[in-house]
Order: structure tokens, then sequence, then C-alpha cells
């Protein structure tokens, strides 16, 4: 299994899909907990900038206890504040990303970090190849269905930018510092 790839437990899609009718609400979920933890949560899926209490009603506590769990999570780094009123908060994606390189570098050596770098390179020259291309954004899905399906062009055009994400993320592991406040981008090789 490759460093960034799901775990082997994970659904495939080759099996028959889950029946949704038995699975617990999303509202349920969010319900058990701590407060802390239901705010964790409710922020990761933060994408735009939210009113406070927007952030409360989705975990599922009262306005004031979330204002000051966002200011905590503010001055840790795991949100951006934006200012006015009302005041609105939104995930910190760098934050997340610099998790994600520390716990690579806590979970695998040095050594395994760079096969998986390699690994990866190799599919990534691959899909250059492929599509005559250095970047998945500059090939046209348009012009990639004439030789596939949409949907197999789609999926494959997919993969190769997940790669690009993951060998961005393996080498600011091992380069042991991560360009923090940058996002994941082209990998030269």
């Amino acid at each position: 299994m490759d460093i960034t790839d799901s775990p082997d437990d994970a659904y495939i899609g080759d099996e028959s899909p889950p029946n949704l009718d038995e699975l617990e609400s999303p509202d349920v979920l969010l319900k058990g907990g701590s407060i802390r933890e239901r705010l964790f949560d409710a922020v990761t899926g933060l994408r735009t900038p939210t009113k406070v209490s927007d952030i409360a009603d989705r975990a599922d506590c009262d306005t004031e206890t979330a204002r000051n769990y966002m200011k905590w999570f503010n001055e840790m780094g795991l949100v951006h504040c934006h200012d006015g009123r009302p005041v609105r908060y939104e995930r910190n994606d760098a934050y997340f990303q610099w998790r994600r390189i520390d716990r690579i570098r806590e979970d695998y050596s040095e050594r395994e970090i760079v096969e998986a770098l390699s690994d990866t390179i190799d599919q990534i020259e691959k899909y250059r190849e492929q599509f005559d291309a250095d970047d998945p954004d500059a090939v046209s899905l348009v012009e990639a269905s004439q030789d596939m399906a949409t949907e197999d062009a789609w999926k494959t055009l997919s993969e190769w930018k997940t790669l690009e994400r993951r060998a961005s993320l393996l080498d600011a592991a091992r380069r042991d510092h991560p360009a923090f406040g940058s996002t994941p981008g082209h990998i030269d090789v």
C-alpha cells in the first residue's frame, strides 16, 4: 500500500454499494463526542467563511461556546478569522496540509518516503507521456474523450492530479520542512 493510499478495508468500488439506510445520519454522528470534537469536525468542513452561529448549529452547541472555541482554533492556526459583522471563520488548508506532511514523517522512514515518491513520479511520467502534457490541468477533457470514454478520461485525469498532490506532499515530507502556507503544486520530474 502506498503511503498516501486509502486503507485496504476502504470501499474500492467493485463491491456492491453500501446500504445508506443502515448508516447513521451525519447529524446523529456529530452529536456524539465532546463539544470540542464536534466543533473540530465542523471546522474541517468549512470551505467558505462561515458565521459562528452556523458553525454552532453544525456542531450542536450554543453560539457563545462555539465563539470561544473558534477564537482558540484561530490562535492555533486551524482556521482563518474574517473580521466584520458578523465575524466569519473558514478552515486553514495550510494547517491541514502541514498536519498531513507531519503524519507522513511520523509514520514512515525517509527511505520509505523516497521510495513512495519515486514510484509516484514514475506514475506521473506515464500520464505525461500518455497525454503529451506536463500537467493534468493542461489536458482538455473533451480532447481526452476522443481516445477513451469521457468517464474514463475524467477518472484518469483525476488520478493524475491526485498523484501530483501526493508527490508534492511526499517531497515536502522528504525535505523535512513543508512550504507552510503553500498548496501542493506541480512536480518537475
